[in-house]
């Protein structure tokens, strides 16, 4: 079969039997048009003859575009060709993909913004203010390094309040119980007593064992923390950009600053692998640098003195 029709064959799937987007439809496309390109300079007789691509092409294509694509957009290229062949074997145009062990870096993670500790006494501070509910959520996330989609699956009985910890559903289903600190138990006991009140002259209140609710007595969503967040950010003077999720990384950055281990973080932010948490070692090793080349007489960073 010649490329272009395998290629019309396969958006034909991703639009009837996928129900792929167009927007989805038009970057598939795109993808494997500039892999035309490449094998048109390469070798055009390829083109005639879907069969005749092998691996070493595809690799030499993915090696060709690494030094001008990030590495999220090559591995999308990637995906895109693997699904192509995969299709096609499915199809029985092909008895083999040539793309079946064709691997693409896997994408930088960086961590999200982690504000300093002084960032997260300004924002206490300044919102000193917010509402009992707010300045719970707040302390709570800080305190415990949870996610925000944690935060809001949590129920009364999930949080003990008098021995200090709260039970956690992470991801997988997997059960943790983390440490809560003192203020955000305080903030929580003051939360829970207007919740309480509430929840008297609210019958939609009253049939939820939700821990957070909205102003409707409903359970409170993540979005709904989100904006509330972003208020709150405004109102300190802090960086918009941060997220709920900001607090679960500042949480896990000052407790190895602070001299936590590795494995103690990870069992508290329920990571599955410990590489998972070793990425804030390198927040921690630029910090270090950074105080390093400050203090050290001998860096390499100080001006001769004449």
């Amino acid at each position: 079969m010649v490329y272009e029709e395998a290629v019309q064959l396969f958006s034909q799937h991703l639009r009837s039997e996928k129900m792929r987007s167009l927007e989805t439809c038009r970057a598939y496309r795109a993808d494997l048009e500039d892999f035309q390109r490449f094998v048109g300079e390469v070798d055009p007789d390829v083109l005639t003859d879907v069969s005749r691509v092998d691996p070493l092409l595809i690799r030499e294509f993915l090696a060709d575009r690494f030094v001008h694509l990030k590495k999220e957009s090559l591995g999308r290229k990637a995906a895109c060709i693997r699904s192509f062949f995969k299709f096609l074997v499915r199809e029985g145009v092909l008895d083999t993909s040539p793309a079946a062990k064709i691997r693409a870096p896997k994408p930088s993670r960086p961590l999200p913004r982690a504000l300093s500790v002084d960032d997260m006494d300004r924002f206490f501070r300044r919102n000193s203010a917010m509402s009992k509910r707010d300045a719970a959520i707040f302390e709570l996330l800080y305190s415990s390094g949870l996610r925000v989609g944690e935060l809001t699956s949590l129920k009364l009985d999930d949080i003990d309040l008098e021995n200090g910890w709260v039970r956690v559903m992470g991801k997988g289903k997997k059960e943790r119980y983390v440490p809560v600190g003192g203020r955000a138990a305080a903030a929580v006991t003051e939360y829970l007593s207007v919740r309480v009140a509430g929840r008297a002259g609210t019958a939609h209140c009253a049939h939820t064992d939700m821990l957070f609710l909205n102003a409707r007595g409903g359970p409170l969503s993540s979005r709904s923390i989100r904006r509330i967040l972003k208020l709150h950010l405004l109102n300190a003077g802090l960086a918009l950009d941060a997220s709920p999720h900001s607090f679960r990384h500042s949480f896990a950055t000052h407790m190895l600053h602070g001299g936590a281990d590795l494995r103690s973080i990870q069992e508290m932010m329920g990571h599955s692998s410990l590489s998972t948490t070793q990425r804030y070692t390198k927040v921690d090793l630029a910090k270090l640098m950074e105080v390093y080349d400050k203090a050290h007489p001998r860096s390499g960073f100080h001006k001769d003195e004449a």
